[in-house]
């Protein structure tokens, strides 16, 4: 496994961090607390040391999953990312006043007394201006009680994400980004300069990249939310982005290493369902892109898809 610097924070993670949303999430039409264990273990044993969650994954159960499978481990030598604005009761509360509450359960969650990142979770707009968004400020006092090393966002847009560089000291972002959602990229250069660390969220599309779903599929879990049309239009670009993905690697592999060749991205966090995905998706790490491979990725996002993007 490679590490990269969390930006200018001194906190280095894993290339390749678990993304824990799926672990036991019924949502997913998962259940097996067991094997989401051994999803978290596994991961370690290969050199992943960034797991990124939050109360809402699972009812809690994702938090209560890593802090059990990460209490044996020394807690310096892993980084925990949880997140703010929704209740483990999937209750959204975004004012300042529940910060702390929320924080502490998932904590308790964790079995831990401190996270390294805490990040407000895709909040409205308007609480991504620090001129006026008195959040901000309840974040820097936990961190400066030692609750949280690291604050932030989980966002969407690029105009979000600028605005709250321009208006907060947050130091990390949670960004949605993969080879058919390029949006938010040109913020990168500006995060990469401020030292702020980038996570790269949904990174395989929700599971298209991965090469998984071909054709006309259909989802009964929460990827139901697609209609037909953008089914089919999600299937072409495949077999276009199939073309691309050099002969020796996996879609999957392709569509990582895509979003490890930025230079200003951290960390990504694919999820998984299993230990022979999780493993699969740490694999991704061990060689780069080819740089013309990154560059049809960029040409095919400006010719197909900036002009009219995938809804999530």
């Amino acid at each position: 496994m490679n590490y990269r610097s969390f930006g200018a924070t001194g906190i280095q993670v894993s290339e390749i961090g678990l993304g824990a949303w799926q672990l036991a999430n019924p949502d997913w039409h998962l259940s097996d607390r067991n094997e989401a264990e051994r999803i978290v273990h596994c991961s370690l044993e290969v050199g992943c040391n960034f797991f990124d969650t939050a109360p809402g994954y699972g009812g809690g159960v994702s938090e209560e999953i890593l802090g059990k499978a990460l209490k044996p481990v020394k807690r310096e030598q892993i980084v925990i990312c949880t997140k703010t604005g929704y209740t483990a009761d999937g209750v959204e509360d975004f004012s300042t006043g529940a910060i702390r509450p929320i924080l502490e359960t998932s904590l308790r969650r964790l079995q831990t007394d401190y996270v390294d990142i805490l990040l407000l979770h895709n909040p409205p707009r308007a609480l991504m201006d620090g001129r006026v968004a008195t959040q901000y400020a309840e974040l820097e006092a936990l961190k400066q009680e030692g609750k949280i090393r690291v604050y932030g966002v989980s966002l969407d847009w690029r105009e979000e994400m600028e605005l709250v560089m321009a208006t907060t000291q947050s130091q990390a972002f949670e960004v949605y980004f993969n080879a058919f959602y390029q949006e938010m990229l040109p913020a990168f250069t500006v995060a990469q300069q401020r030292g702020i660390g980038l996570i790269v969220k949904v990174p395989l599309d929700s599971g298209w990249l991965s090469g998984r779903y071909r054709g006309n599929h259909r989802f009964d879990d929460v990827r139901n939310r697609w209609t037909p049309e953008v089914i089919a239009r999600r299937a072409a670009l495949v077999e276009k982005f199939a073309q691309i993905a050099p002969p020796d690697r996996s879609l999957a592999h392709t569509a990582l290493q895509f979003c490890l060749a930025q230079p200003g991205v951290s960390t990504v966090i694919p999820g998984a369902k299993s230990v022979e995905q999780a493993l699969d998706n740490i694999a991704a790490a061990e060689k780069p892109l080819p740089a013309e491979c990154v560059q049809a990725i960029y040409d095919l996002w400006r010719n197909e898809i900036a002009s009219d993007p995938l809804p999530w």
